[in-house]
């Protein structure tokens, strides 16, 4: 039998075909096709944004399939625990390869260097290489507190390495970070504090920019973003501030409250302290391609109350050994040679058949029967995921754990809930007790059903009732209330094996509704109100009518202000999800209502906008100057035009433009 990456079954013509067309995509992006506008030039986009349907070519030419396959056994198919429903796909899948056959991969903490050569100057040190966009802002506000060269030094390469995704795969050609330990992906996590300035000096390692050495996609030229600490423009990895093999940019990380230099509390606003955070590429037109192949890692922020100690503070599980940091993606790789594929034909979004954990496939991780905190983030590019905990010898069982923590921020409470979802980008903090499934094996399961790169859509339960019978199906992907597949009918993801030794545990109970922090307050007038409208126009994602265009800035904020924006979804079959960079921000209303949904009632720095929302936010603008973006998050949009830059500037020099 034969399928495509969603598990479908194909005709042996059908998959020849499809073979033949993924083939033909990615010998044109190994000869040097690489972005939107090379497809616009080759005359492989229409006026409308669809691919021209050339035949042994597009990856639309031939429309899209609904037949399906009965689910598999466990341990035997592409993924077990995948979601077999009704989904359009034309991409062929995945070789097959087992699942929880290697331990998850644990990050090592970052190491520091003593010193850097040359020195970190306050100015661009072009002479050397440097490509830093402008001085830094910090030591010019306060160079006691802010020394130009920090007490904490860290010096990350990027670099091409091989590595093992999984045993039934070939090793894989992939780009990590290299802090003189070695290259890995995802990269060494940063262990950083309030009140102790840091600077890294990232250094393009990678190859040299020919036509054929990206090892059929990715553009080796680089910008490290830093998501979404409050940092200076300079620091902040702007898309545009890339550069190539051999150059370096010096960036520094304050580690400081929002608010410390526009309050009269000097150390900014504890309630706004960060917590998870990481950092990835973010070049230009490429983030989607660089982050797939691998530039990424974690960075996680502690204070005198989220500590990193069972024993002080919050006393939130331990750092690292019962606080994990969990890097989620799904990828595709060629059937024949068993290679990561990226495939530059799909605009709408890319989804993979196999899902990896901090970098390997369908890991297992051994527990303690105690509380962890895991720090969840989907890396995208473009799915979304609602997990649950799944008992595979009780699958009617509701097993709970509590949301600690949305994005940057704790909550100011634990919330108890059975699922939580999150979209490209976007973090949550769970602390999950392991006490009650000591002895047994659970897993971490995605039951969202998602079927395209639109983002998550519903099966219209009324046709597939009257369906049931057959190998049919009619899909909606226009609904703001996916369908939640049954426990163990969705992605097994990641395996806990629990121990049934008893062991002692400090942390504190969520269950007793420990305080965190509180939400600062939103009543307070916005100098302005600001709408977005995302859309899509001539085959490219737009924002109000317009594309990213690094030499446009769209409008200019003033310093110490505070605003409220409108997102609105014009696209009716898509999920955005929408970040702002430099501050976060709070929902006020969804289509008018308060939120409800726990993850948006904490501060966030990604917003997911549904197919025809609006999606009203406040923000405060402190502290620094100069330019960021805001952009769609599904990095998949973000390449082909999702994006706008804006600057924060002095008062007297701030604009009152209503859709920028």
């Amino acid at each position: 039998m034969y399928f495509n990456v969603f598990g479908e079954k194909v005709s042996k013509r059908r998959y020849k075909e499809m073979c033949e067309a993924a083939k033909n995509r990615r010998e044109l992006i190994a000869a040097g096709l690489t972005s939107r506008r090379d497809l616009f030039k080759m005359g492989l986009l229409t006026a409308g944004g669809m691919l021209v349907a050339k035949s042994g070519l597009s990856a639309r030419a031939f429309g899209q399939s609904i037949q399906t396959n009965n689910p598999p056994s466990s341990g035997s198919n592409n993924s077990p625990g995948t979601n077999q429903n009704c989904v359009p796909g034309n991409q062929t899948a995945s070789p097959k390869t087992r699942a929880f056959v290697q331990a998850l991969p644990i990050m090592p903490l970052a190491r520091t260097v003593s010193a850097l050569s040359p020195a970190p100057t306050e100015s661009p040190n072009t002479g050397a290489g440097e490509v830093r966009a402008a001085p830094f802002q910090a030591p010019l506000i306060d160079p006691t507190r802010f020394p130009v060269v920090p007490g904490t030094l860290y010096q990350m390469h990027q670099r091409q390495f091989t590595a093992s995704q999984s045993p039934d795969l070939p090793n894989q050609t992939l780009w990590g970070f290299d802090d003189g330990t070695g290259t890995r992906s995802p990269g060494p996590t940063y262990q950083a504090f309030y009140g102790k300035p840091q600077l890294t000096r990232n250094i393009n390692s990678l190859p040299s920019i020919t036509e054929k050495n990206n090892t059929g996609f990715g553009m080796a030229s680089v910008s490290t973003h830093l998501h979404n600490a409050h940092n200076p423009s300079e620091s902040d990895g702007n898309p545009c501030d890339f550069y190539t093999n051999g150059r370096f940019c010096d960036q520094y990380y304050p580690n400081v409250l929002a608010g410390f230099n526009s309050t009269n509390t000097p150390n900014g606003d504890i309630n706004e302290s960060l917590s998870t955070l990481w950092y990835h590429d973010h070049r230009v037109d490429f983030t989607s391609q660089n982050t797939y192949k691998g530039l990424l890692g974690f960075y996680c922020l502690f204070n005198q109350f989220d500590t990193g100690n069972d024993d002080t503070g919050f006393r939130l599980p331990d750092f690292p050994a019962h606080d994990i940091p969990l890097a989620f993606s799904d990828k595709v790789y060629d059937p024949e040679t068993g290679q990561l594929v990226f495939d530059l034909f799909n605009l709408d979004g890319i989804l993979g058949d196999k899902f990896l954990v901090n970098g390997v496939i369908q890991p297992f991780l051994n527990v303690e029967p105690r509380r962890y905190r895991f720090r969840l983030l989907d890396t995208g590019p473009s799915r979304f995921y609602e997990f649950f905990l799944t008992d595979p010898n009780n699958l009617s069982a509701t097993n709970q754990y509590f949301l600690i923590g949305t994005d940057g921020n704790l909550l100011p409470n634990p919330v108890q809930l059975s699922s939580v979802r999150i979209g490209p980008a976007e973090r949550v903090d769970v602390i999950i007790d392991f006490r009650k499934f000591a002895g047994k094996t659970i897993y971490l399961e995605n039951r969202l059903n998602q079927l395209s790169g639109q983002g998550p859509a519903a099966v219209d339960s009324q046709v597939a009732a009257q369906n049931s019978a057959t190998t049919e199906c009619s899909l909606v992907l226009n609904s703001n209330q996916p369908a939640i597949l049954p426990a163990g009918a969705g992605s097994l993801v990641l395996q806990f094996r629990v121990s049934g030794t008893a062991v002692n545990d400090e942390s504190v109970d969520p269950a007793t509704n420990p305080t965190f922090y509180q939400l600062p307050s939103t009543n307070v007038e916005p100098r302005i109100v600001r709408t977005f409208k995302f859309d899509r126009l001539n085959g490219q994602w737009s924002i109000n009518g317009q594309f990213m265009d690094c030499n446009n800035f769209r409008f200019a904020v003033r310093q110490n202000s505070s605003e409220q924006w409108l997102l609105t979804n014009l696209t009716g079959d898509w999920t955005h999800p929408i970040h702002i960079h430099l501050e976060e921000h709070q929902i006020l209303t969804r289509n008018r209502v308060a939120p409800t949904v726990p993850a948006d009632k904490g501060r966030k720095d990604v917003t997911q906008v549904h197919p025809n929302e609006r999606v009203q936010l406040f923000f405060r603008f402190r502290d620094w100057l100069g330019k960021y973006p805001i952009h769609c998050h599904n990095v998949v949009h973000e390449d082909h035009a999702m994006m706008a830059l804006w600057h924060v500037v002095p008062a007297g020099q701030e604009d009152n433009i209503n859709v920028p």
